[in-house]
């Protein structure tokens, strides 16, 4: 069965910075408790708690929170009020739709004298004859009954009636207990039916794995292996079938075994999702011949870039921004890379060899990319250019104009005996024009003869 832990308690104290000394509500609603523990031990504060919608069948170690006020186990398998005596200051009761047909047991309640709220809506002691007259006579510090208000006169006439209304109330509770004895046989008996029905079903199957030889089973795995599972859920729909449509009372022990079953059910779906994981074969990364193949199971952006100038190849692996830098694993090969995400395995086989050794990997502040930089193993020598005089000499110019530009002018002495400048203007020969460009007319010279 399942009890209040410390842990859980914690994660439910989140309000209170996980302190549960200080406590003083708490919401444990929902968590298939069985078992009430615990808490008049870690939670002596507690003002307000709630424990509906759980399989607790019992009201215990609750008596010591004595500033509990308001204290909810609705939807629960509880069958009779007790254990409350030393809530002092408990001014609120939710026993909403439980199974309390023992009602004579809320003369505990007497001593709770700042009790004025009482819910006992969905119990089987509703249906009792003179059940509210009874509630009203008994707790006469009652100011609200399953959200009805207790008028003044309601409570005089539920008095006067008292003693005939008390007899009938014992009369129809030995009736109800005779009957919830005769439903807690009945359950105990559905319960070792299907015990033993689960039984033998596992002897018939091991008696068939027995009986089989090892090529029967091989052939049997073999034929009928594609056909187990579908053979399963047929039986598991068969089995859900006959659970469901089977009429049982609504009893504490009906409803018990009903969670029990869906609990079954839940392990056994994941039990079976746990072995189809561990069943499904390793992704194949290098084949049996030792081709290695490109495989992106993560299914990250990426892009490969061939840098020419540093002679490098540039892997940009588009990894999840977030992801910390410990759940990636790289490999660097002559021929591939290998980048293992969180497990998953990204591959890719290189354009060219490259260095292992030299290879270096980053990741970007960023993007978070992963950025692998592998050189080239065979490494390209690049001539230096030499730089022409005429640039040289063309810079000089724009180095002058500048400096007229900015009105100053910067002028370098340089000795002649210790260096020597080409002559600059001589660089380019003057080609003379040879039948080009337009032609120039000569006038011609006229020479006076002399007498």
């Amino acid at each position: 069965f399942l009890s209040v832990t410390e842990d859980l308690i914690r994660r439910r104290a989140e309000h209170n910075n996980c302190e549960i000394f200080s406590l003083e509500e708490i919401s444990l609603h929902q968590q298939e408790i069985e078992k009430l523990e615990y808490l008049d031990k870690w939670c002596r504060d507690l003002k307000i708690l709630y424990l509906q919608n759980n399989l607790i069948p019992k009201i215990e170690n609750v008596g010591k929170l004595k500033k509990l006020e308001y204290l909810n186990v609705a939807l629960n398998n509880i069958e009779r009020i007790e254990n409350l005596e030393g809530c002092e200051e408990l001014k609120k009761l939710d026993l909403t739709a439980n199974f309390i047909g023992e009602l004579s047991s809320i003369e505990t309640l007497k001593c709770n004298i700042h009790l004025k709220e009482l819910f006992l809506v969905g119990n089987p002691c509703t249906e009792f004859e003179g059940y509210r007259q009874f509630v009203v006579a008994t707790l006469q510090q009652l100011k609200c009954l399953d959200s009805k208000d207790i008028e003044r006169s309601e409570r005089i006439q539920a008095l006067q009636n008292y003693r005939e209304v008390k007899q009938k109330i014992r009369e129809q509770e030995q009736a109800y207990l005779l009957k919830r004895a005769r439903e807690k046989g009945e359950a105990q008996r559905r319960m070792q039916e299907r015990k033993d029905k689960k039984q033998n079903q596992m002897e018939s199957k091991l008696g068939l794995d027995s009986s089989d030889s090892l090529q029967d089973k091989e052939n049997h795995q073999a034929e009928g292996g594609r056909k187990q599972g579908s053979r399963r859920t047929v039986e598991d729909d068969e089995e859900d079938r006959r659970f469901w449509e089977e009429p049982t009372p609504y009893t504490p022990e009906s409803r018990l075994e009903t969670h029990r079953y869906i609990e079954e059910k839940r392990r056994a779906k994941e039990n079976t999702r746990e072995s189809k994981k561990t069943e499904k074969p390793p992704r194949t990364l290098v084949t049996a011949e030792g081709k290695v193949l490109n495989v992106n199971v993560p299914k990250l952006h990426f892009s490969l870039k061939d840098d020419e100038e540093n002679n490098q190849i540039i892997l940009d692996l588009a990894v999840y921004r977030h992801l910390d830098t410990s759940l990636l694993e790289v490999d660097v090969q002559p021929t591939y890379i290998r980048v293992m995400v969180k497990g998953k395995p990204f591959q890719f086989v290189l354009p060219e060899e490259v260095k292992p050794d030299s290879s270096s990997a980053k990741r970007s502040q960023t993007t978070g990319h992963l950025v692998v930089s592998m050189p080239k193993a065979k490494e390209i020598i690049l001539a230096k250019q030499k730089i022409p005089t005429s640039n040289k000499h063309s810079d000089c110019k724009t180095l002058q104009k500048n400096s007229r530009r900015s009105g100053q002018v910067d002028k370098l002495e340089v000795d002649p005996s210790k260096y020597s400048f080409p002559d600059v203007t001589k660089i380019i020969q003057e080609k003379e024009q040879i039948e080009q460009g337009p032609l120039r007319l000569q006038p011609e010279k006229i020479t006076e003869a002399k007498k």
